[in-house]
């Protein structure tokens, strides 16, 4: 009976969020309900609750996590201060002439903002507002117009410095550290959030290659879907095009290329995007004290956000192990017939699912500190796992009914637009997305082969 009761609370937990409760009070309040049910009836050991403070202790002085409220002033900053419709207009142009050109122009634009913002909700709003009007006036099929927002919009989710890599390695980095002590590992090697930065590029790139490749398919065969002119307007000079387009490129450039080289830490690297934004908003005369603040209070609200269920979720993990749900979910994982790929695949399946309730943070906090250990333990590598993660979230995030990106995308998609067509139009990157996930997880060096290399190349004298 014992055994049930953590499936219990997960199950009371969905539950709850899905009734509409604010999903950090909903962690740490279902929680205590079952805390307190089972010190009353002697299942649960109230002195293990003596370890909260040090754990919220723990969350709070951890310098990794300072990255996420900078990249989302980065992110937001770039937004308010219109620079992301300044990147449409240049890259449009830059297009401009060539058929599916448009189409294009928001692929590449989606992943420049992927890199810059790393929220999805942002990056689909943003590009539904921006383009898909003027996708939509150029006679672009509205399927082919919301399908393709909609995929790039949820770059953030595996594009670099992705907020959503920023928790992932945080997770996993004190998951493979449990995983190597729970098999007598004493001196157990590190994961950092750089590491996933890194493992994420190629797949992240090709990625978006596959979006290009897909258009450029849809314009060849059928010509009827896109405009036939393929341009968005008046074709821009070049010394405009290198202005509109420059400096915003090569600040992502800096901050990634910060990172990978191993010059500044994440940390360090969001910080400097979070002024470098600053400046190139104020250097285009886009930078006000009205809209700063604006800028300041939007970012306040998305990191309490973040942080509050970090705490909610340091509650729910501890009351789950506490009754011996940790225990319950190894057991279950080593038993699975298949071995470490039966139990991956069931992982890699439940998360895919809890995709459509849950947002990639509960799901980060909450299902990945109790699946992860236990899938490292068997000896998988933690820079593969978290980019399987990554990009199963992502795919979750645009598979219909309930796709977050189609939400987004359909809260301000002209009334035109049908709802089919998102669904119809979303499903062909759906497949390109299931295909790079197997691709990855056939040949796990496209994740870990430019970590390893750039790992050795370090330590070489």
């Amino acid at each position: 009976m014992m055994e049930w009761i953590p499936l219990l609370m997960f199950g009371a937990l969905c539950l709850a969020l899905l009734l509409g409760y604010p999903v950090a009070f909903t962690l740490a309040g279902v929680s205590m309900l079952f805390a307190g049910a089972g010190v009353a009836s002697g299942h649960f050991d109230p002195a293990l609750l003596q370890a909260l403070p040090n754990r919220l202790h723990g969350t709070v002085s951890n310098t990794t996590l300072v990255a996420v409220p900078l990249f989302v002033f980065m992110g937001v900053m770039l937004e308010k201060s219109r620079i992301a419709e300044q990147l449409l207009t240049g890259m449009a142009g830059l297009f401009s002439g060539i058929r599916g050109g448009l189409g294009l122009a928001v692929v590449l634009v989606g992943t420049l903002l992927a890199a810059s913002t790393g929220i999805v909700g942002a990056t689909v709003v943003t590009m539904g507002l921006l383009s898909l009007p003027t996708m939509l006036r150029h006679r672009y099929d509205p399927a082919l117009a919301t399908g393709t927002i909609c995929a790039t919009g949820t770059l953030g989710q595996i594009i670099p410095p992705s907020i959503v890599l920023v928790l992932l390695g945080d997770t996993l980095s004190n998951a493979y550290q449990r995983a190597q002590l729970s098999t007598g590992t004493f001196s157990p090697k590190t994961v950092s959030v750089g590491d996933l930065f890194v493992g994420a590029l190629i797949p992240g790139l090709l990625l978006v290659a596959l979006y290009a490749a897909y258009i450029v398919v849809i314009a060849l065969r059928h010509p009827e879907r896109v405009p036939a002119a393929g341009h968005s307007g008046e074709s821009l000079p070049p010394l405009r095009l290198l202005r509109l387009l420059g400096a915003p490129v090569a600040l992502i450039g800096a901050v990634l290329g910060s990172i990978l080289l191993g010059i500044a830490t994440p940390t360090e690297a969001a910080g400097v995007g979070a002024l470098g934004a600053t400046l190139l908003a104020a250097g285009q005369r886009q930078l006000s004290l009205a809209r700063l603040g604006e800028v300041c209070r939007d970012t306040l609200k998305a990191s309490s956000m973040v942080f509050m269920i970090l705490i909610g979720a340091a509650v729910f993990s501890l009351v789950f192990r506490g009754f011996g749900g940790d225990d319950v979910i190894a057991g279950w994982l080593t038993a699975m017939p298949g071995g470490t790929l039966g139990a991956t695949l069931v992982v890699m399946v439940l998360i895919f699912l809890l995709g459509f309730i849950l947002d990639f943070i509960e799901i980060t906090f909450v299902v990945v500190p109790i699946v992860a250990p236990v899938l490292l333990a068997m000896g998988l590598d933690p820079v593969w796992l978290g980019i399987m993660i990554a990009l199963n979230l992502q795919t979750s995030f645009l598979t219909p009914p309930f796709g977050f990106a189609l939400f987004y995308l359909r809260g301000v998609a002209p009334p035109g637009v049908q709802t089919a067509d998102l669904y119809r139009g979303v499903m062909p990157f759906i497949a390109l997305q299931l295909a790079l996930l197997g691709a990855v997880g056939v040949w796990p060096e496209l994740a870990t082969w430019l970590p390893g290399l750039l790992k050795a190349s370090a330590s070489s004298p």
